[in-house]
């Protein structure tokens, strides 16, 4: 069994552990695993070993990555899921490539992705990114002003709203950890009160994904639990 074998296992392992402890389904939580930074040759050993939905930050390393992949296992249905910041040029080939976009915090951004959007392919699954710590440095949308893009993102052809993402302070303690996240949680609830028919909730990564799937969590990206150290972030 190989080292990749050996990290899924125990990362699903964890992620049943921490879904039957908050009262939820086996597969309640859908594993991203973060392949940025890492070459075609480990995400075809993860997808040999079981892994489908693949996270990546930049795009043209992404796209390079994609072509071998697609070449090597022609016909695989894998996903791909872009996690970086987004900017205005790149919005195309985003558009064109990728199942979803978890970093939309601009009205113009989701405007670009839904007119560049091909027709042939399935709506763009989208998340919005929320800055729930306030933290200047961060990207997403200000909590106060969520409900307006929300309902702007819901209204445009060829995209799909399905929840919200956010990547708040880390914390050491778990407790601490839940908190961090439990803010996005209640942002995700009050927008499906509203009646948009969110259904993701883009929180946790390898160190705090316990937390983030106790606080609902239905996505984790992880990339070092099962990829190892990356040597630039």
């Amino acid at each position: 069994m190989s080292t990749i074998d050996q990290n899924l296992q125990a990362v699903r392992h964890s992620i049943a552990s921490a879904s039957c402890e908050a009262g939820r389904g086996p597969h309640a939580v859908k594993l991203l695993a973060v392949s940025k930074t890492f070459g075609a040759d480990v995400v075809l050993g993860a997808v040999r070993a079981g892994q489908t939905a693949f996270g990546e930050n930049y795009l043209q390393e992404a796209l390079d990555k994609m072509a071998v992949v697609a070449a090597a296992l022609p016909g695989t249905p894998l996903e791909w899921h872009f996690i970086g910041p987004i900017q205005s040029n790149k919005t195309r080939l985003i558009a064109e490539h990728f199942d979803w976009v978890h970093t939309v915090e601009r009205e113009k951004i989701a405007q670009r992705l839904s007119e560049q959007r091909p027709l042939g392919l399935a709506p763009l699954n989208i998340c919005l990114q929320v800055n729930t710590s306030g933290e200047i440095s961060k990207s997403g949308i200000a909590p106060a002003e969520l409900a307006a893009l929300a309902h702007q993102v819901a209204a445009l052809p060829n995209l799909a709203l399905r929840g919200l993402m956010a990547i708040p302070e880390p914390a050491l303690k778990f407790e601490q950890q839940r908190a961090a996240f439990r803010p996005l949680r209640l942002l995700y609830e009050q927008l499906r009160g509203a009646g948009l028919a969110l259904d993701t909730l883009s929180m946790g990564m390898s160190a705090d994904m316990r937390a983030a799937i106790v606080e609902g969590a239905t996505i984790v990206r992880v990339g070092s639990a099962l990829f190892g150290s990356r040597d630039y972030q």
